[in-house]
């Protein structure tokens, strides 16, 4: 043990536990607790419990921010796109007709999709200890 570590004794030692990354997204894909895969990690649509209910890992302090939705966009568009134009070649249907469709279908598909991608970035940045740091230090407004 070097001399700095000295004073910190069986701290200095240990190493955090390894995090499975795959099954952090797995557990994320459907909504529960990284940690334990059983608590749910949404308390409503997409709002992040502040800890698991079941094994009590804090989950507040993991911040996701814009990935869900960049993911979400590009994962509907390669859906609705091609299906707009495979639609088009095949039947030709009036503008109104697209205009009623696409929108809506665009619309019902993000919703439905952004907490499935939205619980597997956090799963991930979980497993990756992204973001432990914030934890630590309070912002001068609180």
């Amino acid at each position: 043990m070097s001399e700095n570590n000295k004073d910190l004794g069986e701290f200095a030692e240990q190493k955090p536990e390894e995090r499975s990354v795959f099954q952090a997204l797995k557990r994320g894909i459907r909504k529960k607790c990284p940690h334990c895969g059983t608590g749910n990690i949404f308390r409503k649509y997409v709002t992040v419990n502040d800890e698991c209910a079941h094994c009590h890992e804090e989950l507040s302090h993991i911040r996701a921010d814009d990935i869900p939705p960049y993911f979400t966009i590009t994962i509907v568009g390669h859906i609705v796109v091609p299906g707009v134009m495979w639609t088009e070649q095949l039947y030709s249907p009036s503008l109104l007709t697209h205009v009623a469709i696409w929108p809506a279908l665009t619309l019902a598909l993000t919703m439905a999709i952004l907490p499935f991608v939205k619980g597997g970035v956090l799963g991930v940045l979980w497993a990756l200890r992204m973001f432990e740091d914030e934890k630590r230090f309070t912002s001068a407004a609180e």
